[in-house]
């Protein structure tokens, strides 16, 4: 009888464990903030991070803050609503201080993914737990397979111009187009024949209009290659050299992120200006900084200060087994 009286107390405790556990996952609230809740990258990190929600059984709130007044808004507003934290990807880099200050007032762990927050001296806030990219390595690998495009087309570096659509107000942008052009030069491209065209936003539509004023200004320039912060800065580049005449053979683009965009780019009949594109994986930027979050609310097991990734080349040829691979699809 004291035998079962004990098996009886121990399956009570546990069963009690396990319910108290679930009660405290549903009683967890993370925000997951992005500044351009649109793009397909930012889609694709909260489909991951509800993923992460859904195994682990808390509440995810969705926000897009476009910019810093939106951004502190939705930071109280997840103060009000009861939540424990929140991932952020934030519209501008140099509010570092004070969201720190706002989610501090808040009672909010905070960490940030993609873009990493930056101090008064603009020196990045090494207190703040970040997942982001290893901007100068994927650049590198840009400017890596434009060279062995070209080497592969048999151009001439002489007779190639580049087109560095550039983002300059954001430290990742310029270290990814640092990043390719320090490779390009390595192999002998010429300083001279790089253009820059700074877009307003790092959207298509914007890309296309700073490369078509660079385009237009060197029409004796027949063959191009195209770098820039994304799939949709490449893209827009590519877009332009189909506006002014220049046939997909003479346009080398490699885009960064392997966005919706990018991927429906090599899906089309014919192939364009934009051969391949550095795939990051927004599985982990999105599932694994929304696990974390959890981890350290609910186990108080805090994030990993910098966590750094890297991506992936993919071409028309080969994007479903690298997508694969990386566990997109």
């Amino acid at each position: 009888m004291r035998l079962l009286k004990t098996a009886l107390v121990a399956g009570a405790l546990a069963v009690l464990s396990v319910t108290t556990i679930a009660a405290y996952a549903q009683d967890t609230k993370i925000g997951f903030i992005v500044k351009q809740p649109e793009e397909p990258w930012f889609q694709d990190e909260w489909k991951f991070a509800d993923q992460a929600a859904k195994e682990k059984g808390f509440t995810l709130v969705k926000i897009g803050a476009e910019d810093g007044e939106k951004l502190m808004s939705a930071i109280d507003n997840l103060g009000a609503q009861g939540a424990q934290g929140f991932v952020v990807c934030t519209p501008d880099v140099k509010l570092g201080p004070g969201i720190v200050a706002k989610a501090a007032a808040n009672n909010l762990k905070l960490m940030t993914v993609d873009d990493r927050l930056v101090g008064a001296d603009g020196k990045p806030l090494e207190d703040v737990p970040h997942m982001g990219i290893s901007a100068t390595k994927i650049g590198e690998a840009v400017g890596q397979a434009i060279i062995d495009e070209m080497k592969a087309r048999g151009w001439k570096m002489d007779e190639v111009g580049a087109i560095r659509v550039s983002y300059d107000q954001l430290p990742t942008a310029v270290d990814r187009v640092e990043g390719a052009i320090s490779v390009l030069k390595a192999a002998g491209f010429k300083t001279q024949n790089i253009f820059d065209a700074p877009q307003a936003k790092t959207d298509t539509e914007a890309a296309l209009n700073a490369a078509t004023v660079v385009l237009n200004a060197h029409a004796d320039i027949k063959k191009w290659i195209a770098f820039g912060l994304n799939d949709e800065a490449v893209l827009g580049a590519v877009r332009a050299s189909e506006s002014v005449g220049i046939p997909a053979d003479g346009m080398i683009g490699v885009g960064i992120g392997g966005a919706e965009s990018a991927i429906n780019e090599f899906k089309k009949p014919a192939a364009t200006g934009f051969v391949g594109t550095v795939i990051i994986s927004p599985k982990r930027h999105g599932y694994e900084t929304a696990l974390n979050m959890y981890d350290w609310i609910a186990n108080n097991k805090e994030p990993a200060k910098l966590t750094l990734t890297a991506g992936a080349l993919a071409k028309r040829d080969d994007y479903q087994k690298v997508r694969k691979d990386l566990g997109i699809e």
